[in-house]
């Protein structure tokens, strides 16, 4: 049971695994990992593109995460202020939650202009490489950042990608002070974004909300702090209503 578990914190954090690495980074046979990633599959918990392919994050386990979101129901919550957000900023507005090692966008609505970063719900991009992600990060307590990364390897998807461990515990320390973090085309070229946490009633990380803009609207880490205040202004009036929830 113990190395099933494992094996889906592994394919949360990678999105995708072989049973070669799966056999390889929990130290069992390659045809113990086999049975138990066929024991997932059958469960829907973890997809194969094609016969001895990749394993990727099923259905099942979309559900359970999701699910967990809905017992306080934060898109709900959370989806009217991404639209007037929206409309604040003329900008694409994302809700994010953190899975693993990665970020996933749950919710988002797209701006009105012509030139606009596209719906991104579902879009699942490494934490440390977005606003919405070192956001959350940010908030976790170290403990637990430290049990996330515990090899403090980061795996870069642009040039200006945080690569370096010391780099982002850096940048971590500059969004607890400042109160939001920022992307400038670390994620994805072309795109940039500020973000805030959300955290629950009981202080932990929630979610995350970020104003997602073409790099070309927002190409330094100074314009980002030109839209802070509207994302944080955002981030406070879903903390109001979810405590209205309660």
């Amino acid at each position: 049971m113990d190395n099933a578990l494992r094996l889906l914190e592994l394919i949360g954090e990678r999105h995708a695994l072989r049973v070669s690495e799966a056999a390889s980074l929990l130290s069992v046979a390659p045809s113990t990992a086999h049975r138990l990633l066929n024991a997932l599959r059958s469960r829907g918990f973890v997809i194969q593109d094609k016969p001895n392919g990749a394993y990727r994050p099923g259905p099942v386990l979309n559900e359970i995460g999701l699910a967990a979101i809905g017992r306080i129901d934060i898109r709900r919550v959370a989806h009217p202020i991404l639209e007037e957000l929206r409309e604040q900023t003329q900008e694409t507005v994302s809700l994010s939650v953190l899975e693993g090692r990665n970020v996933r966008f749950v919710d988002c609505v797209e701006g009105p202009r012509a030139v606009r970063v596209g719906n991104r719900t579902g879009v699942v991009l490494p934490a440390h490489c977005t606003a919405a992600g070192k956001a959350i990060l940010a908030a976790l307590p170290e403990p637990e950042l430290a049990r996330r990364y515990a090899d403090r390897e980061l795996t870069a998807r642009t040039e200006a990608s945080i690569a370096v461990w010391d780099d982002l515990e850096a940048e971590l320390v500059q969004i607890r002070r400042d109160g939001y973090a920022v992307n400038v085309e670390e994620g994805e070229n072309g795109i940039s974004a500020v973000s805030a946490v959300l955290r629950d009633l009981t202080d932990a990380p929630l979610a995350s909300i970020a104003v997602v803009i073409p790099a070309s609207r927002m190409p330094t880490r100074a314009d980002g702090a030109e839209l802070a205040p509207a994302v944080l202004r955002a981030r406070d009036a879903v903390l109001e209503l979810l405590r209205a929830q309660v």
